[in-house]
């Protein structure tokens, strides 16, 4: 028997003890995955002018409920619900279709390939559309469910280890053990997409399947079939009781929606996240100890069971001729899951040394770092154009591979978090500011030069002057910290491998050709 409140009170305790981290960990999930779609609905809502003209329904950065009015539009063209479809409101749509789903879905990334294709009717342009799906499915399987899992992970071992990381939510990627719990997820959704067919069906099954994340997070290797019996033999006479658990959420929820999300991130995902791992801990727990069928598979006692240092000692000790890299060269942290003594050993190729982000970098690499960073700027904007618009960026003043705001953004960033590298909260809030000031100062720039602005952000919800917006500076904030916490060490070290010589050249090639790009564009 479990009781919401007993759950809710441990969920509490855990967030006094890791409360930055829990929001830090909630808060990538939001932006990298297709939860906590209320969180981060208002930092992308777009409130439409009325000037989108009604064929445009794949266009960048058109919201999902424009999409779907398009679509209602085509399908009820001259019946008697045209009207009806062409008749509801814009804002009301954006803000009942656009906070209850996410840009990630392949349901809308169908409907905006189709929307184009009955505009345009076939054309050789279609292909990046319809690869934009594509995409999207493979995000699903391979980062969103993957990182899921890897949420859970972190809270179920936060109860117990209070200096659990960040990058816990990794792990599975860490482990080189992806394929398998992205096929298990896979099979979940597939199942409930075809019992949601049924509207009550896939009620229950919602509930029956709610635990195969935690039970993959717990056992990664666990078989298709154990992790679905599983789920289901821990939620018998439970589905009531969780949904009524999820229920007694729902005021802070509304509430939430009344900050614009910002309740949802600062204190409601953590503390529901934290919630759902003691409740699983707790169930795990039972189905444990009364050794019911299929219990071993549920193999990491270290969860609940926190070893003392002398076990670690005795257990690194008989370890140590085992096959698992980590047995040899891993040390144990103070309060931190003994990571030698998971279930899921890593490939020794796999196990790298750690990225020193608080490395120092010479004036070559500080060259080089500017190139890379705008080169792959341009790189990422590029593929979202192809895939979300069909064709190529269109508002560039150069030729060439560079986007030089990214490059720019990436160098200071380095120099700014040199001081607060082991504080990432700040880091990030840093990010924020200094991309939201280089690109309003930009876009500035170049209405000045050109009359107009490269690109008009005045229909978002949350923006400056039309300039800049709140979603584009949160997502390249976290760009940025990828690239000061991971990319920027790893390019330095490839850089550093090739010698002086080679290195002076590289830069010497690169800047002759963004310089001529530069003044070829300020020529013309």
């Amino acid at each position: 028997m479990w009781k919401r409140k007993t759950m809710k009170k441990r969920a509490v305790a855990a967030m006094k003890s890791g409360y930055w981290r829990m929001i830090s960990v909630c808060f990538l999930i939001a932006m990298l995955t297709t939860s906590y779609s209320v969180s981060t609905t208002f930092l992308n809502l777009q409130i439409p002018s009325g000037s989108q003209p009604p064929d445009a329904a794949y266009t960048p950065n058109i919201p999902n409920s424009e999409v779907l009015l398009d679509m209602a539009a085509r399908i009820f063209d001259g019946t008697p619900l045209d009207g009806i479809s062409r008749g509801i409101p814009a804002d009301i749509s954006s803000i009942l279709v656009d906070l209850l789903s996410t840009n990630i879905s392949v349901f809308f990334s169908s409907l905006r390939a189709v929307s184009l294709f009955l505009s345009d009717g076939p054309d050789i342009t279609l292909i990046f559309p319809f690869a934009g799906i594509l995409f999207v499915l493979f995000y699903l399987l391979f980062v969103n469910n993957i990182l899921l899992i890897g949420e859970k992970r972190f809270f179920l071992e936060n109860r117990k280890y209070e200096r659990t990381p960040i990058s816990k939510i990794f792990f599975l990627y860490k482990l080189r053990w992806v394929r398998h719990p992205a096929w298990v997820m896979f099979c979940r959704s597939f199942f409930l997409f075809l019992w949601g067919l049924t509207i009550i069906g896939g009620f229950i099954k919602h509930y029956q399947y709610v635990l195969i994340p935690y039970i993959l997070a717990e056992n990664p290797k666990i078989s298709r079939r154990d992790a679905f019996s599983l789920s289901k033999q821990l939620m018998r006479h439970n589905k009531w009781k969780f949904f009524l658990f999820d229920l007694s959420f729902l005021g802070w929820k509304i509430l939430s929606v009344f900050t614009l999300g910002v309740l949802d991130f600062l204190i409601v995902n953590p503390y529901i996240a934290a919630a759902k791992a003691e409740l699983y801990a707790n169930l795990r727990r039972n189905y444990v100890l009364s050794r019911s069928p299929g219990y071993e598979s549920l193999n990491d006692s270290y969860l609940e069971h926190v070893p003392s240092e002398d076990e670690l000692l005795i257990s690194k000790a008989l370890y140590d001729d085992s096959q698992g890299p980590y047995t040899k060269i891993s040390y144990f942290e103070p309060h931190q899951y003994p990571v030698f003594l998971f279930s899921v050993q890593p490939p020794l190729k796999a196990v790298k040394s750690p990225v020193r982000a608080d490395r120092k970098y010479g004036f070559l690499s500080f060259l080089f770092l500017f190139q890379a960073f705008s080169i792959f700027g341009w790189l990422i904007e590029t593929f979202f154009s192809l895939i979300n618009s069909g064709g190529f960026l269109s508002d560039r003043m150069l030729i060439g591979p560079w986007i030089p705001l990214y490059g720019i953004f990436g160098v200071l960033i380095l120099l700014i978090s040199r001081r607060l590298i082991r504080m990432p909260v700040p880091v990030f809030v840093i990010n924020v500011l200094l991309y939201t000031l280089l690109e309003y100062i930009s876009s500035t720039v170049v209405e000045l030069m050109h009359g107009s602005t490269p690109r008009d952000y005045s229909e978002f919800f949350l923006n400056l002057d039309g300039r800049v917006y709140l979603g584009g500076s949160i997502t390249l904030a976290l760009l940025g910290c990828a690239f000061v916490y991971y990319l920027a060490p790893r390019w330095t070290d490839m850089f550093l491998r090739i010698g002086h010589v080679k290195r002076t050249v590289l830069c010497i090639i690169l800047y002759t050709l963004f310089l001529s790009d530069v003044i070829f564009a300020l020529l013309s």
